[in-house]
């Protein structure tokens, strides 16, 4: 008796070979995704084996300790190992975290620019911030944002309570959530400003806990009563995220009137908050940069309309962004030149130009001295960033080809030289 035909065997389409897992409820398992750890990430040790990867002793570097002192001007210091570094709690521009990536430690050269602005710090720590507002300048890569950390450290290192915000593009670029608040008429930017009240606390934790509240606050259902220490009054929010934008203002407020520490508010990509933010409200028409809740914080203690009892406002532009660049309003405020002769006929916002009000530049030299690019030269050659040989013709090269401009010297000439 003949056997029934059997079906041919279905062919697995090349597309759809992989198979699905399910959980006991017939639910897809999604699979998990390698997470990017970023460039610049150090090797595990033992994963280095090649004898070319061998120490011969001299790679640990050994710098003196940053100090923004005279006698340091030109030397090559290292930052120091700190249980709440603002570098690591605050984060970093991403040009300069990839540097320390690449380093074994974290350093930096003393400037006179440094020497001169840390005093400028010294002078404004019994004074209050409206006599102290300023802002970083200068041709793009000349060093801003290292010396913006430097004053940081400063700070930290003189009990002063730290405020920093290295990326302040992210408060405009349409990368944090944000929601519309009736009572303010604000923009509220809850996921951000939970952040920045945890890395608050977590860099100022010690004279956090040494101030108490002014007067009692009320938060929705929550009561927050007269003298409650200002680490639990931040802890409120750690519990309840949504509070933290109500917080973030109280905690602001509170700052502002003590008078045990001073505080250095400090602000890299200032710029961004004086242009056109990437958020859109319900008609999708662009919100202004003031209509947003933190961006609007951050100006109002740039332009004097709130003031720290003792303390600070530092803010860096960052002159490479093409997006976010240079406004007219914060030109004509610092007294920058523009791209094109001045006229009556430009465009400028009232609202903008009140909220540069009192702002004073302190301008970064746009060229590195010998003896400064010498010390950087010797950090990347004790680290053995360099292939060359010849260390001193390579310094006078890349000196020369970069115009001493800092960031040219060691992305576009230093290690250039690892692609040869």
């Amino acid at each position: 008796m003949a056997k029934a035909a059997q079906p041919p065997p279905k062919r697995k389409s090349a597309g759809f070979s992989r198979t699905v897992k399910r959980d006991a409820q017939g639910q897809i398992i999604p699979e998990k995704k390698e997470k990017s750890l970023g460039a610049f990430r150090p090797l595990p040790a033992a994963t280095l084996a090649n004898p070319a990867f061998e120490s011969d002793g001299r790679t640990v570097m050994k710098l003196p300790a940053f100090a923004p002192k005279p006698h340091l001007v030109g030397v090559a210091t290292e930052f120091p190992t700190l249980e709440n570094d603002p570098a690591r709690i605050y984060g970093l521009p991403k040009k300069m975290l990839l540097e320390f990536r690449i380093l074994s430690k974290p350093c930096s050269v003393v400037r006179n620019v440094t020497v001169k602005t840390a005093e400028l710090l010294d002078k404004a720590k019994d004074k209050s911030s409206l006599e102290t507002r300023v802002v970083l300048s200068g041709r793009a890569g000349c060093g801003k944002s290292f010396l913006m950390l430097q004053l940081v450290e400063h700070c930290i290192l003189n009990d002063w309570i730290v405020i920093y915000i290295p990326r302040a593009v992210k408060l405009v670029d349409s990368t944090t959530p944000y929601e519309y608040d009736l009572r303010t008429r604000t923009y509220l930017q809850p996921a951000f400003a939970f952040q920045t009240l945890r890395r608050l606390l977590a860099a100022n934790h010690a004279k956090l806990s040494a101030l108490t509240t002014q007067k009692k606050h009320v938060f929705e259902k929550r009561e927050v009563p007269l003298g409650t220490n200002l680490t639990d009054l931040i802890g409120v929010a750690m519990k309840e995220p949504p509070l933290a934008p109500l917080i973030l203002d109280t905690v602001m407020a509170e700052l502002s009137t003590q008078t045990k520490s001073p505080v250095l508010f400090a602000v890299d990509d200032f710029q961004a908050l004086y242009c056109q933010s990437a958020y859109r409200d319900p008609h999708f028409v662009p919100i202004r940069p003031y209509h947003l809740a933190v961006p609007r914080l951050i100006m109002e203690y740039a332009s004097g309309k709130k003031a720290f009892a003792k303390g600070a406002f530092v803010g860096a532009i960052t002159a490479s962004d093409t997006i976010y660049k240079l406004p007219l309003e914060l030109k004509d405020a610092l007294g920058l030149p523009h791209e094109h002769l001045p006229s009556p006929y430009d465009e400028r916002s009232r609202p903008l130009t009140e909220y540069t009000t009192g702002l004073k530049p302190i301008h970064v030299p746009e060229q590195l001295s010998v003896n400064e690019a010498a010390s950087l030269f010797e950090i990347w050659k004790e680290d053995k960033a360099l292939t060359a040989s010849m260390y001193d013709e390579v310094f006078l090269s890349k000196y020369t080809e970069s115009s001493g401009n800092a960031r040219d010297f060691v992305w576009k000439g230093l290690l250039a030289t690892l692609e040869s």
